[in-house]
């Protein structure tokens, strides 16, 4: 099981270490009889932006589903500022900041850039309509594309504009725990880098972030830690930057030996 630090235990060289606002602890999750995690153990800082890495079927999506109550655990326990959100329906977790944007965006085709921001709003009081505003142009600030099309149809954008528009839904949300799927599946170059671009935005904002990705370049060089993660097992953990100059790391995720 993976060691959470102590914050108290940091040397006067070193900055301590933030407090976990995000556990898994020996997690383990079926599907049917096949067993897709092996019992995982990870943390999240608060404020951090940590990155679990993975090939395809290596159990990421697994992962996050269990975090946000999609997937029931089999084994072992998630718990959020320190209490344990295990036996939590998916919108209970909604309403204490655990909002997801899933892998393939799953924005509402038939409505609105606004309506769909709109969605977003679930579980969230607003104390009065210039707080409403403030939220929606704070996404507008991050993505003014969105701003620029509120009355189009997301079935109509781009795949970027799209994937925009997901994350700008989570963000109606005010999320302690922002949870990215995939950001970057299906994304030309350009695209993706804005993305990163806004994702390290949203985390220097103070928004804490477990963000899974396949794009080791893009996602462990924003990170502050990163976590390898292997058919269910995660394989190697470390600083983000660390992670990108690893040799077995190189040589699977970036095609360089």
């Amino acid at each position: 099981m993976t060691k959470v630090p102590d914050p108290q235990s940091a040397t006067p060289d070193e900055p301590a270490a933030p407090t976990p606002i995000l556990e898994l602890r020996d997690v383990v999750v079926h599907y049917g009889r096949i067993r897709a995690l092996h019992g995982i153990s990870l943390h999240v800082g608060d404020g951090e932006l940590v990155t679990l890495l993975g090939a395809n079927g290596a159990g990421k999506s697994t992962t996050m589903r269990g975090i946000s109550g999609l997937n029931r655990l089999t084994s072992g326990e998630v718990l959020f500022n320190g209490e344990s959100i295990s036996g939590l329906a998916p919108h209970e977790r909604v309403k204490r900041g655990i909002i997801q944007v899933p892998e393939g965006r799953r924005i509402f085709p038939g409505m609105t850039v606004l309506e769909n921001l709109d969605m977003g709003c679930y579980g969230r009081k607003f104390t009065s309509k210039s707080d409403y505003r403030d939220a929606l142009d704070h996404v507008f600030d991050l993505f003014p594309r969105l701003g620029e099309r509120r009355k189009q149809f997301g079935g109509t954008m781009s795949g970027g504009e799209q994937q925009m528009l997901a994350i700008g839904r989570a963000l109606m949300a005010r999320p302690r725990l922002l949870l990215l799927d995939e950001p970057s599946m299906g994304l030309a170059p350009m695209v993706i880098q804005q993305i990163f671009r806004i994702i390290a935005q949203i985390n220097a904002e103070g928004t804490t972030i477990l963000l899974v990705e396949q794009n080791a370049q893009q996602a462990l060089s924003r990170s502050t830690r990163g976590y390898i993660l292997e058919t269910g097992v995660i394989t190697k953990e470390g600083a983000g930057r660390d992670l990108l100059v690893d040799d077995a790391v190189r040589e699977a995720y970036l095609g360089v030996a």
